[in-house]
Order: structure tokens, then C-alpha cells, then sequence
């Protein structure tokens, strides 16, 4: 067994999952106001070999900064916000907490999807301004009958499969890791992994909800070959990622084709947890947009920092932790993985 670690959280971290690194021996500092300028003082100032982070930004000059780091978790199922590279060039080791946090953004995107159907932001705005107007909002189409279009088939994608089926939608999936015989087990129906099935499926589908990784294949995926393939009137909700979409050809889609849109995350959304910023996409009438908050219950959060735990317990018991997800990156992981302080 290792010596416990030195952990330094630098997000809003469950109190359970600090009292469980404790429990450990690990020695826990946790400082919610950092950011990507100032880790590496706080790093090197408690002597922390382990990061823990939600949405920091950890940039390379993190991993240059501090040769000590043995791991840095992300407290969630991305890690896009984490120099994964630089990282492994480093020798450290980056992990995640996969699947913990897939049922509060399955509920997020379906209270979007619901959102966009109904038109609640945009009915709250107008009684907030006095404006009563019945004759406007009580339109509706409904959601049972329609057909979604799933993106992205993991642990996310499956808990949205579940509840549009629960409200008697029809659902069409695609996904590079998806068989057929899952779509039969599932009940949806599998499009064909390639950009051309994806426009057809676009052509007739009512809704469609992104639940991609950031990959050098996904990145831009919603460009504006996507929107011009998508049904005038149809709804669009990504709550994955900000770099999956041109927010310019979405905005177009949305003016000149009536696209109705739900975002959970966004192109150059700010480090910090609290700032002064606007989005391009308020630019769209009645879009839905919330503050890439899709993982922020308390389920989740109590299910992400129990798997943290895990992650440790791995560290400290065996020198390597769980879900590494910069493995082709690493380079001499063992010695630093293995490594520990007096």
C-alpha cells in the first residue's frame, strides 16, 4: 500500500466525499474558488499530489507547474476541461467517474425537450412582463407520438431512451458503439453510423438530443450541414458539449427554419464559476438555456464523489487508479502513480 495522499479539491465537492478521503489518511484541502491561473500555487502551496475538479479548467501549465501530481480526477463523466495530453506527457495519470452523473443530464435534456414543446421560459418571461397571452401559448404538439433522435448511445443516451419512452415517443438512436440487436432490446431504431444516414434521419425525426463525447470525430458535428438537414419546426437540445456545435449555423436554423433550441453547454463558456458572459444563442427567440448544470443534483453529485473514493482507495492501495482516461497519453505512469511523499 502507498502512503494516503494529499488531495486538493478545486470544485464544490460533496461533504461525504471529503469525509471519505479522510477516512483514507488523505490529508484534504478544499478551495471551490480556483481557477486555471491559480492551481498551481494552491498545488504546490498544500503539497497536494491529487486534483479533484468539476468544471476548473486544468491547462497544461498545470502538469509543468507540478511534477508531483500523481493523478487528477475529474468529479464527472467529461474530462474535456483537462489537458489530458500535457497530462500524460507528465505522467499523470487523468480519470473520471463515468455513468455517476448520466440520469441527472437525462433529466435535464427531457426538461428541455419538455421546456421547448410548452414553451415555459418563454410563457414565464411574458407573465414576468404582464403580458397575458392564452392565445399564443396554448399551442402545443405534444410529445407522445413524435420521434427523437438519440446521439451519443452510452450511459447518458440510454437514461433518454428510457424516459421519451415513458412519454410515448418513438426513438431512433445512433451511435459508433450501438448494435442491432441492442437497438432491438433497447426498442429504438439504429441509424447507420455515417454523416449521410444522419441527414436523412434529421429530414424526419422531431427532436434531437446530443449526447456525444468531444472527440476529433464529434467535434463541430452539428454544423450547418446538420441544421439544414433538420425538419423545419423540429427542436434541438444538446446538453454534451460546447465545441459539438456551430452556434452560428444554429442561430441561422433557428431564425429561418423555426428550430427550437435547449443548451446546456457552450463555445468559450467561462472558467469561472460566477462572471459577467453572454451567449450568441440568446440571440434565438424563446431558446432554452441553462448553466451546464445537467450534473448538478444531489443524487449525482453524492453518486460522483462516492466513486472519487473508489478512485482513490485504487491510488492508495495499488498505485494506480480507476477509469483512466489519457492512457495513449501516459508516459511514465508507473513511477509517477507508484510515487508518494513522506
Amino acid at each position: 500500500m502507498t502512503t494516503p495522499c494529499r488531495v486538493l479539491i478545486a470544485d464544490k465537492f460533496e461533504p461525504a466525499g471529503i469525509e471519505g478521503l479522510k477516512s483514507l489518511g488523505c490529508a484534504v484541502h478544499a478551495d471551490p474558488d480556483l481557477g486555471p491561473d491559480t492551481l498551481p500555487d494552491a498545488i504546490k502551496a498544500t503539497e497536494s499530489d491529487v486534483l479533484i475538479v468539476r468544471s476548473t479548467k486544468v491547462p497544461a501549465a498545470v502538469f509543468e507547474a507540478c511534477p508531483d501530481l500523481r493523478c487528477v480526477i475529474r468529479a464527472g463523466a467529461g474530462h474535456d476541461t483537462i489537458d489530458s495530453k500535457a497530462a500524460g506527457a507528465a505522467g499523470v495519470p487523468v480519470c473520471n467517474t463515468p455513468g455517476m452523473n448520466a440520469v441527472a443530464v437525462a433529466e435535464l435534456a427531457m426538461g428541455h425537450l419538455i421546456t421547448l414543446d410548452r414553451r415555459i421560459g418563454e410563457q414565464t418571461v411574458a407573465l414576468r412582463h404582464g403580458e397575458w397571452n392564452k392565445g399564443k401559448f396554448a399551442v402545443a404538439r405534444g410529445l407522445k407520438g413524435r420521434t427523437l433522435l438519440v446521439l451519443g448511445l452510452g450511459a447518458i443516451g440510454i437514461e433518454v431512451v428510457k424516459r421519451a419512452q415513458a412519454f410515448g415517443m418513438t426513438v431512433w438512436a445512433q451511435s459508433r458503439s450501438l448494435r442491432e440487436e441492442t437497438a432491438q432490446a433497447l426498442g429504438i431504431r439504429l441509424i447507420p453510423y455515417t454523416r449521410d444516414a444522419l441527414y436523412e434521419a434529421l429530414a424526419e425525426v422531431d427532436a434531437v438530443t446530443v449526447h456525444v463525447a468531444s472527440t476529433s470525430d464529434t467535434r463541430g458535428l452539428c454544423d450547418a450541414r446538420f441544421f439544414e438537414a433538420m425538419k423545419p419546426g423540429s427542436f434541438f437540445i444538446n446538453t454534451s458539449r460546447g465545441d459539438i456545435v456551430d452556434e452560428r449555423a444554429l442561430i441561422k436554423a433557428a431564425n429561418e427554419k423555426d428550430i427550437r433550441v435547449g443548451v446546456d453547454v457552450y463555445q468559450n463558456q467561462p472558467a469561472q464559476k460566477k462572471t459577467d458572459w453572454t451567449t450568441p444563442l440568446t440571440e434565438i427567440p424563446g431558446a432554452a438555456l441553462t448553466h451546464h448544470c445537467g450534473a448538478s443534483t444531489d443524487q449525482a453529485q453524492a453518486a460522483v464523489a462516492e466513486e472519487v473514493v473508489n478512485i482513490v482507495i485504487a491510488l492508495v492501495k495499488t498505485g494506480e487508479p480507476l477509469h483512466i482516461v489519457n492512457a495513449e497519453h501516459l508516459s511514465g505512469r508507473a513511477g509517477h502513480t507508484a510515487g508518494s511523499r513522506a
